[in-house]
């Protein structure tokens, strides 16, 4: 190795027992085997519910992902009382509440209750005691009907429309020059009012 300019000279590590400090992942295979037999184990114990709970469908944050659709944390308790269930019985019904989540749209709003009714129509629940339903329960006839133990899937994220033609309206319309005027309107709202009052109080000092 050569040196050259004023530089530091160079202090290499060869000597170290790297070897023990080697992280291996000989046991990812026996593990994934694992994870997979304690997943099936996990829905044996489960029953006939479903295998995950029900959650929202709400919007990525920022500009970037908002154009997708993923799932919250859970409904908020608006959603829950426009759908009928209440925030105890919804605990027992494998729907996550999210008390601290907020409503920031009538779509969004829209969209939950739709996934949390037809999750109540798909919904079969089996009596404590066979020969004691109570309120609440699914019929005998439900009982006997075939189940399925997936969850509802996200609605899509966009709604798509059929190609259709122009219209000269629509045509003629300038959004750009639209939202630059409501723009200046919004901004200069104020100093406008003001002119205008102050204008008012001089005519009338005038007519005095």
């Amino acid at each position: 190795m050569g040196f050259g300019k004023n530089n530091v000279l160079p202090s290499n590590h060869f000597r170290k027992d790297w070897q023990r400090r080697v992280k291996t992942w000989f046991d990812q295979p026996g593990r994934k085997l694992r994870r997979r037999n304690a997943r099936k184990a996990k829905a044996a114990t489960l029953g006939v519910r479903p295998l995950t709970l029900l959650r929202p469908a709400v919007r990525g944050q920022t500009v970037r992902y908002n154009t997708k659709l993923r799932e919250g944390r859970g409904f908020t308790l608006g959603e829950l009382k426009e759908a009928g269930i209440s925030r105890k019985v919804a605990l027992g019904l494998g729907v996550v509440v999210d008390h601290r989540r907020r409503n920031l749209s009538v779509e969004g709003k829209a969209v939950n209750i739709e996934r949390l009714k037809a999750y109540k129509e798909r919904l079969v629940v089996f009596p404590r005691k066979a020969r004691k339903p109570k309120q609440g329960d699914s019929s005998p006839g439900d009982l006997t009907a075939p189940t399925t133990r997936q969850t509802l899937p996200l609605p899509s994220a966009s709604v798509h429309e059929e190609p259709r033609k122009i219209t000269p309206e629509e045509r003629e319309f300038n959004a750009y020059k639209t939202l630059r005027n409501n723009r200046a309107e919004a901004r200069f709202e104020g100093a406008r009012k003001i002119r205008a009052a102050k204008k008012e109080e001089e005519e009338a000092a005038k007519k005095k």
